[in-house]
């Protein structure tokens, strides 16, 4: 693993569609944006934001994950996620993260992942 810089930052995006609504979800009732996927595409963000640091066969696995979800979205709205790289402390990377539907944020928090070795964790399934 090389130095992860702190400030380092990822956008993904997402359309919101008859997938990831709660209803299909199974997170609630209605055609809206669920917050399982706001929070898959938050933690997209982030692995997705230190992968240009890591060495081959490495990879992040979430460990943690404390956000809300403030404002509902349609089916057809773009959905932004960006996470930024708050603290590197050895293998354990801090994020801020924030979900947007245009100019309306809709979801933000932290995030924890840690970089481990793909093939030796997997090796640990129970």
């Amino acid at each position: 693993m090389k130095s992860i810089e702190v400030g380092t930052t990822h956008v993904s995006t997402t359309l919101v569609d008859n997938l990831n609504v709660a209803r299909v979800v199974g997170s609630g009732d209605l055609d809206v944006f669920a917050t399982p996927a706001m929070i898959a595409l938050m933690e997209n963000a982030a692995m997705n934001a230190v992968k240009p640091f890591l060495d081959e066969g490495e990879t992040t696995v979430g460990g943690e994950m404390n956000c809300t979800h403030t404002a509902p979205s349609p089916i057809g709205a773009t959905i932004e996620a960006e996470a930024v790289v708050e603290a590197v402390e050895g293998r354990k990377i801090t994020y801020t993260v924030e979900a947007r539907c245009g100019d309306t944020i809709i979801g933000r928090g932290r995030h924890v992942r840690f970089v481990v070795n793909a093939a030796k964790f997997m090796a640990k399934l129970l």
